[in-house]
């Protein structure tokens, strides 16, 4: 993929860059904005500005891309690619906007490592750019087709649901009267909203919905702001539980998302979620029970406490739709019989051979629950996982 000029030459200067990653990635969206200051209030997320989690996850995925491209220069790395496709389809993200991107992010690499980019050092990563961007082009073009839309389309809210002080359901069905697409379970929608000072904000919410049904349903946390002031409450979230009630219209894009069963439902399979992480478990059961799944089904959930388990119904009633199920419930107080006090320990928890693994959840309980698994034999390639927000597992694993 990579031609042998440039191979030799990013390995040579991959660790300055990788080293540099960092400040690239921050002066690349200081430049971005102010030049298009549309896409901050558009299209962006805010918060994650703020924070700067997705400064850390854009390093990540760059320098895991070139990475990969020197150690496996015969394979591409389609997971992480279509990963990233999967969240800019659901965005709305088009073809020339990687120009833009490769204006500013460039720049800015000319800005931090000035004289040590020479011609060749410029070639070379700009082709590294351009294998990414272009691959990324073809995948997001692919599920815009599968998807029959690029686009927002307008849904009215038709229920509304608290589930737990900080978890609320919003059914919805098209605000046109149109046709309802499939949705495979596990993918998510983004949802647009248009703020009190005039910015419109997307966020990606699993559909926690059974696949099939004539409206669509997905769940949102309220996200408090941090009281240390490291990370600020989450404007879509709040808006919405605070604003957003029978009646109103949402923006909502077609269904996105790789963690999906796939062609999983003749092995034994680990629905593994945290906190929230729950939603597209429950519309993965859902799918199980209407698909007749036989094999083995082993469902792992951990959260503060059984009140504040979301959807805790519906995750109870479809694991127990399956011929063969087992619920392990981890809270953290007011632990009922049947479930267990503490953090998700698989210690207990029998993991039947040729296990497929999906995991939702913060990323420390991701990190630990598949370290348990593979010390009980699964495979790294049968484990997958759903980061709400931007990717940092890639990130952390670059540093």
């Amino acid at each position: 993929m990579l031609s042998e000029p440039s191979a030799a030459t990013v390995r040579a200067t991959l660790p300055a860059v990788g080293a540099a990653i960092g400040e690239i990635t921050e002066r690349f969206y200081a430049r971005l904005f102010a030049a298009h200051p549309e896409l901050l209030r558009n299209l962006f997320n805010r918060g994650n500005q703020a924070a700067g989690t997705q400064r850390q996850a854009l390093a990540g995925s760059i320098a895991a891309f070139a990475t990969h491209l020197l150690d496996h220069p015969d394979r591409r790395p389609d997971a992480m690619l279509g990963r990233i496709a999967h969240k800019h389809a659901s965005l709305g993200v088009a073809p020339e906007q990687y120009a833009v991107v490769h204006e500013h992010l460039f720049a800015a690499i000319v800005e931090v490592l000035g004289e040590a980019v020479t011609p060749e050092v410029a070639a070379a990563w700009d082709e590294v750019y351009w294998l990414m961007a272009n691959a990324l082009t073809a995948i997001e073009k692919r599920l815009y087709e599968e998807s029959g839309a690029t686009g927002f389309r307008p849904w009215e809210v038709v229920g509304r649901v608290a589930e737990t002080p900080d978890v609320v359901t919003f059914r919805v069905r098209p605000a046109d009267g149109g046709p309802v697409r499939g949705f495979r379970a596990g993918q998510y929608v983004s949802v647009g909203v248009t703020l009190p000072d005039g910015a419109r904000q997307i966020r990606q919410y699993s559909l926690s919905g059974a696949p099939g049904e004539s409206v669509r349903q997905f769940s949102v946390k309220r996200v408090p702001g941090d009281p240390r002031g490291t990370a600020p409450e989450g404007e879509v979230s709040n808006h919405l539980h605070a604003r957003v009630r029978e009646g109103d219209v949402l923006e909502l894009s077609e269904p996105y998302g790789d963690l999906v069963l796939g062609g999983a439902t003749d092995r034994p399979l680990l629905l593994a979620s945290a906190g929230i992480g729950v939603t597209p478990m429950v519309s993965m059961l859902a799918a199980l029970a209407a698909d007749g799944h036989r094999a083995p089904v082993t469902v792992v959930h951990g959260d503060r406490s059984p009140a504040d388990h979301a959807l805790r119904t519906d995750h109870t009633a479809y694991a127990a739709k399956l011929p063969d199920t087992s619920a392990h419930f981890f809270y953290e107080r007011d632990a009922e019989p049947g479930s267990r006090t503490g953090l998700v320990d698989l210690t207990g928890v029998d993991v039947a051979p040729g296990t497929r693994a999906y995991l939702c959840g913060p990323l420390p309980f991701m990190r630990a629950v598949r370290t348990q698994l593979l010390a009980k034999g699964v495979p790294p390639a049968d484990i997958h996982y759903e980061v709400f927000g931007p990717d940092l597992w890639l990130a952390a694993a670059a540093a």
